[in-house]
């Protein structure tokens, strides 16, 4: 059995949050990134209790109760979202780097994918970083244009419901 397969998508909770916040911390110190810009960034990554009310957060746990990753979302603005479109925002994906490459960020992402359903939206806004673009592409989002250079971030990604 796969670790995908054996792991259960749930709704965080406050006492979740040490847990989330250092798969995020462990996720960000991998990123390709000097690592004065890691450490200064890190707390604007992490969640709060305060999040857990303006967030949809889910936990990716696996057998045995640890928690393999976090996802966010909201409601997304409509200034960033394609023409004539209503969205999610993936806020933040993290998969702890032991269970990277096992399915856990794809299981992620449809939970993403069925609350947008569940919202009566039509797809799911993503905004990545540099070095996670590969696996949103590998899912089946498409690479939103730049329309104002000054205001869109230049890695956003949208997939359709």
């Amino acid at each position: 059995m796969s670790t995908a397969e054996s792991t259960v998508i749930r709704a965080a909770q406050e006492p979740d949050l040490l847990s989330i916040n250092a798969i995020i911390d462990s996720c960000v110190m991998e990123w390709d990134l000097p690592e004065r810009v890691k450490r200064l960034s890190l707390s604007s990554y992490r969640y709060s209790s305060c999040d857990l009310a303006h967030f949809e957060i889910v936990l990716a746990e696996v057998l045995g109760g640890e928690i393999a990753g976090v996802a966010a979302w909201q409601p997304a603005a409509a200034r960033d979202l394609p023409a004539d479109k209503t969205g999610m925002l993936l806020h933040g994906l993290y998969v702890a780097p032991r269970y990277q490459h096992r399915g856990i960020g794809s299981l992620l992402v449809n939970a993403a994918l069925n609350a947008v359903q569940a919202h009566g939206m039509e797809g799911l806004l993503v905004k990545a970083q540099t070095g996670a673009i590969g696996f949103f592409q590998s899912r089946e989002f498409a690479k939103l244009p730049i329309q104002n250079a000054e205001r869109d971030y230049p890695h956003r990604w949208w997939r359709q419901a």
